[in-house]
């Protein structure tokens, strides 16, 4: 009697096999419209163009008849090695697998972390106070210049670049025999048990809990009328303007944000706290805690990518100054949180649905 094998249904999520060909729709759509641009003249929204906040970023750099050209045939390379990615084939060659890897990583990186700059983290921070100021008139700003053109394609990168992220991820753990889901091999990482995560996640939690409330408190002291690091003068000009009151809200978010953190290692990071009517004692679910903080963690980095690479940075809040010392601190804020998150992830993902593992 003959023994048939049956290969059990694959019940996990599809998200891992889709991430490539979404990459390479997003990628393949914006490089077209970039190549337009290139072609036409008109319609490059960044770096010396973009006369609401382009010298923050470090696109300022490139000339915008270099940058036009580079950025669609960056996008169109990009959206090929995505459609090379999502075909199920066999391990490629070593060179052709790390050239391929390389420069999707490579993309992925600047789409990520290169164009959108501070104006993505000011635009996330000033929300809050945006939407409920916006029917009192209040923050006095014109939204047209806030959310344009320029904005739109900050946070189009940054989609594409983390979808181009997820497909060469994806496709390095499908070329090297771990599982596309979850990542895990025959051979175990032992950094990667919850065991091990719960300890170095701790120090990156704490990390990146502190450093925002170090932020927080130079903001908050100038909205008690305490120049803690700047002149009276100063404080005052800002107090006219109403800036200080938007300074609190910023602080306000970084003091939540680092409260939040801290959840990233407590029980109550877990399961909802008791006080939480309708949800006390529910298992918090993985990615709640998980997409908002790695959204944080990248516009972050982002920011102080091209914020500290600023010569008028350093002009405007005296170097090591208390005004400017807090922000210093943002590249490792944005590191301690985004490895914070892993270890969050890594401690709570139990038994892959999609390979068995764990």
């Amino acid at each position: 009697m003959t023994t048939i094998d049956v290969i059990p249904p694959r019940t996990g999520s599809r998200w891992p096999d889709r991430l490539a060909p979404l990459a390479a729709a997003w990628l393949g759509l914006w490089g077209v419209l970039a190549l337009v641009s290139m072609l036409t003249g008109a319609g490059y929204p960044l770096g010396p163009n973009d006369s609401n906040g382009g010298d923050v970023s470090l696109l300022r750099l490139v000339p915008v008849e270099v940058a036009t050209p580079l950025f669609a045939g960056v996008l169109l390379t990009a959206a090929v090695a995505a459609l090379a990615m999502s075909r199920p084939a066999a391990r490629p060659p070593g060179p052709l697998r790390a050239l391929l890897a390389g420069y999707g990583w490579t993309t992925a990186f600047a789409l990520v972390l290169v164009v959108p700059d501070v104006r993505v983290l000011i635009v996330l921070g000033y929300l809050p106070i945006l939407i409920v100021g916006a029917p009192f008139g209040w923050p006095p700003v014109d939204y047209a210049d806030v959310f344009n053109w320029a904005l739109f394609a900050r946070f189009a990168a940054l989609a594409g670049g983390l979808l181009l992220a997820g497909a060469v991820l994806a496709w390095q753990r499908r070329t090297s025999g771990a599982c596309v889901g979850c990542g895990r091999a025959d051979t175990g990482r032992r950094w990667t048990t919850p065991a091990a995560a719960t300890r170095w996640g701790r120090w990156a939690a704490g990390i990146a809990a502190v450093i925002p409330l170090t932020y927080a408190l130079t903001r908050f002291a100038w909205a008690a009328g305490i120049p803690l690091g700047i002149s009276r003068e100063f404080l005052t000009e800002m107090q006219d303007t109403g800036l200080v009151w938007a300074g609190f809200g910023l602080a306000a978010f970084a003091t939540v944000g680092a409260v939040l953190t801290l959840g990233l290692v407590q029980r109550w990071g877990e399961r909802f706290p008791r006080w939480m009517i309708g949800l006390a004692g529910r298992r918090v679910p993985v990615k709640l805690a998980v997409l908002p903080a790695t959204v944080v963690a990248i516009s972050m980095t982002a920011a102080s990518l091209g914020l500290l690479s600023n010569p008028k940075f350093w002009e405007l809040t005296g170097g090591l100054s208390l005004t400017g010392a807090p922000m210093l601190l943002w590249p490792l804020w944005g590191v301690a949180l985004g490895a914070a998150t892993y270890a969050y992830h890594l401690r709570r993902r139990g038994t892959c649905r999609r390979c068995g593992r764990g």
